[in-house]
C-alpha cells in the first residue's frame, strides 16, 4: 500500500505555524498590502530633500521605517504561506503580489542611498549634533560610506530595484519545478509499505539500514533532476548572470566581490575557508574508511554516508526534542531558554511536518514586529532534532536582535547568522554525549554530528567552489551547460571522496539542481564553514569558562545589525580573521571520527 504525504488540512494546527499572529486572514494582507501602495508616494516625496535638513532627515527615517516594517510582513507572510503549500494557486498568487510590492517599494526608496552619499560626511555630523536621534544611525551612515563607488545614482538605482523581481524568476521556477511539479516515484521499504521519494522524506529514506531501499530513493531523486538537467541549468545560468549583472552594474571586479563586500568580509576570510577545508578533506577520507569498514561495504557509495552505523539510534517525538533543546541551551539562562520553550509549544514558531507541496529544506524567517518562524520537515530522529536546534538558533537570533535593537539594525548579515545556528548544535550535542553514556547511544549522536559536519565542512565548501567557478565561466564569457555543471561537480566530489567513495558521474554531479534556494544567493554557501567554525569555538569557551562567556555570546545576538560581523564575533569571543576557528572545528570533526574508530 502506498503512504503519501499527507494534504496540508490534514495536519494537526498546533503543529503548523500561526501565520494568523501575523494577519489574521488574507483580506487584512491585502488591505495592508493597499497602505503600503499608498505610502510609496510619500516616501518618494522625500526625493531631492534628504539634505535640507536635520529634521528632514529624521522624518524620512521615520517614515521609511513604518513603511519598510510593513513591507516585510506582507514579504514574509506571503512567502511562508506559499511554502506551507506549493500547489495552492492562491498562495502562489499571494506571493507573486507581495514580490512585486518588494520590488515597487524598493524602487521608491533607491534615490535614498545615493542621495545620502552626496550628503558629506561634516554635514551628517552636524545632523546628528542637531537631532541627537540621529545618532542611532551612526553605524548606518558608516556603512553606507563603504559603498561609495558602488551606489549609482537614483535614476540607475530605480532601474536595478525595478527589475529585482523579474530577475529573481530562475529562482523561485527552480523551487516550483523540483517541489511542486516534480515526482520522484514511490519506493518499497518492506512489507508491502511504499514511500513518496521528495526532498521532505529523502534523508529518512537514506537512513534506511536496507541498500536497496537506500540506493533507489536516491537513484529515483537524482534522476528527477537529470531528466529536466538541461532546464534546470538554464535556470542556475539565469540565476548566475543575475549575480554577475549586479556587480558589474555596481562596479564591483566580481561578483564573488560584490558579495563579500555586501556582507563586509575580507576576500581572505573566503580564501582561507576553501584553502582549509580542502586541505583537511584526508580527514573525510579517513571517515569515509571507517563507515565503509563498519557498513561490511568493499565499496562506498553517495547512498551510504547517512546509512546508519547503529540499530538503536534512538526515535525523538518533536515534544521530546524541545525539552532536550532547552536543557541543552540552558548555559545561557532563561532570557535565552524561556521565550523559545514558549514559541516552540505555545506560540506555534514551527512549521512541524511534511505535507503534500511543502517547500523543501528548513529556514528561520519573520520580520521586524512578529514572531520568528521555523520551517521544516520533522521526522523524529536526531537529525531532525538537530535541524529544528539550528533553525532555532537564527530564531533566537533574531528574538533577541528585535527585542534589543531598532528596525534600522534588526538585519544582521548570513555570516553571522550562521554562527548561532552551529552554536546551538554544537550545544545540543554535547549536552547528549555528557548525559549519555551508552557506546550505542554515543554513535547515533556521533553519527547526526558526522552528518551535520558533512552538510557543513564537505558539502558546502564543495558547492562553494562550484559556485566560484560557474560564476567565472560566465565572467570571462562562456556558456554554463548541463553537462558541464555536472562534470565540473562531480569532479569535485571525487576529490572529496577519495579512493573509498564510488562516484557515479551523472547522479553526483547533478547536485547543484538539488538546492533551489542556496545556489541563487550569490555567495552564501561559504558561510555555512566559517558558520560551523565559529560555533565550535564560541560553545566550547561558554561550556569551559562559565556565564560571562554566556553574557559574551548574548551580547554577540543582542548586536544583530548594529556592528559589522566580525566585530560582533569578536565582542562573543572568536576572530574569524584569524585561522584558528576553522582548525579548531577540524579538530572536533576529527576527533568524532577517532572516537567513533573506538567506538566501532
Amino acid at each position: 500500500m502506498a503512504v503519501a504525504l499527507p494534504k496540508r488540512s490534514e495536519v494537526e494546527e498546533r503543529y503548523k505555524w500561526n501565520l494568523a499572529s501575523i494577519y489574521p486572514d488574507i483580506e487584512a494582507w491585502q488591505a495592508d498590502r493597499r497602505r503600503v501602495e499608498e505610502a510609496l508616494p510619500l516616501l518618494e516625496g522625500y526625493r531631492g530633500h534628504l539634505g535640507e535638513s536635520a529634521q528632514k532627515l529624521l522624518q524620512w527615517f521615520h517614515d521609511y521605517e513604518q513603511t519598510a516594517i510593513r513591507v516585510n510582513q506582507l514579504f514574509v507572510y506571503a512567502n511562508m504561506l506559499h511554502d506551507s503549500d506549493t500547489t495552492n494557486q492562491q498562495a502562489a498568487a499571494l506571493r507573486d503580489q507581495g514580490r512585486g510590492m518588494m520590488a515597487r517599494f524598493q524602487a521608491a526608496i533607491s534615490f535614498a542611498e545615493p542621495e545620502l552619499l552626496d550628503i558629506s560626511q561634516e554635514r551628517i555630523e552636524q545632523f546628528m549634533a542637531e537631532e541627537p536621534d540621529l545618532a542611532t544611525y551612526r553605524h548606518y551612515f558608516d556603512a553606507l560610506r563603504r559603498k561609495e563607488g558602488h551606489v549609482r545614482t537614483p535614476e540607475v538605482e530605480q532601474v536595478l530595484a525595478m527589475v529585482s523581481d523579474p530577475l529573481d524568476t530562475p529562482r523561485s521556477a527552480h523551487a516550483l519545478l523540483a517541489d511542486a511539479d516534480l515526482k520522484y516515484g514511490f519506493v518499497d521499504t518492506g512489507e508491502g509499505e511504499r514511500v513518496e521519494v521528495a526532498a521532505g522524506t529523502l534523508q529518512a529514506l537514506l537512513r534506511d539500514p536496507d541498500i536497496n531501499v537506500r540506493r533507489a530513493a536516491w537513484e529515483q531523486y537524482a534522476d528527477g533532476f537529470l531528466a529536466h538537467k538541461n532546464t534546470f541549468a538554464a535556470l542556475l545560468a539565469g540565476g548566475v548572470k543575475r549575480d554577475v549583472f549586479y556587480a558589474r552594474a555596481r562596479n564591483y571586479p566580481s561578483a564573488l566581490e560584490a558579495a563579500l563586500a555586501q556582507t563586509y568580509i575580507p576576500r581572505a576570510v573566503y580564501d582561507n575557508i576553501i584553502e582549509t577545508t580542502r586541505r583537511k578533506l584526508p580527514v573525510w577520507h579517513r571517515y569515509w574508511s571507517v563507515r565503509r569498514r563498519v557498513l561490511g561495504l568493499d565499496k562506498l557509495h553517495p547512498y551510504d554516508i547517512f546509512a546508519p552505523l547503529t540499530s538503536h539510534e534512538p526515535r525523538i517525538t518533536f515534544e521530546q526534542a524541545v525539552d532536550i533543546i532547552c536543557e541543552g541551551m540552558r548555559p545561557l539562562g532563561d532570557e535565552y531558554v524561556q521565550p523559545m520553550r514558549r514559541g516552540l509549544l505555545e506560540e506555534r514558531w514551527v512549521d512541524v511536518y511534511p505535507n503534500q507541496g511543502k517547500r523543501s529544506g528548513a529556514y528561520s524567517s519573520g520580520a521586524y514586529g512578529t514572531n520568528p518562524f521555523i520551517l521544516m520537515s520533522f521526522v523524529s530522529d536526531l537529525e531532525s532534532m538537530s535541524t529544528l536546534a539550528h533553525e532555532l538558533g537564527h530564531s533566537m537570533h533574531s528574538y533577541l536582535t528585535r527585542k534589543h535593537q531598532p528596525f534600522i539594525y534588526s538585519r544582521y548579515g548570513i555570516f553571522a547568522a550562521e554562527v548561532a545556528s552551529n552554536f546551538n548544535q554544537a550545544m545540543v550535542r554535547a549536552h547528549l554525549l555528557n548525559t549519555n553514556p551508552d557506546p550505542q547511544f554515543q554513535i547515533a549522536v556521533i553519527q547526526e554530528a558526522m552528518y551535520n559536519f558533512h552538510r557543513y565542512f564537505f558539502l558546502m565548501p564543495i558547492l562553494a567552489r562550484f559556485e566560484l567557478e560557474v560564476h567565472t565561466r560566465v565572467e570571462r564569457g562562456e556558456a554554463l551547460t548541463a553537462d558541464g555543471m555536472i562534470k565540473l561537480m562531480a569532479d569535485l566530489f571525487r576529490e572529496g571522496y577519495g579512493p573509498e567513495v564510488e562516484v557515479d558521474e551523472p547522479r553526483v554531479g547533478i547536485t547543484w539542481a538539488q538546492f533551489s534556494t542556496h545556489m541563487y544567493l550569490n555567495f552564501y554557501v561559504y558561510q555555512y564553514a566559517t558558520g560551523i567554525a565559529a560555533a565550535n569555538a564560541l560553545a566550547h569557551r561558554v561550556l569551559t569558562e562559565g556565564p560571562q562567556a554566556a553574557e559574551d555570546y548574548k551580547r554577540f545576538l543582542k548586536a544583530g545589525g548594529s556592528m559589522y560581523p566580525l566585530d560582533a564575533l569578536r565582542l562573543a569571543g572568536v576572530d574569524m580573521t584569524s585561522p584558528e576557528p576553522v582548525e579548531r572545528a577540524f579538530e572536533v570533526l576529527e576527533g568524532y571520527v577517532r572516537r567513533l574508530e573506538e567506538l566501532t
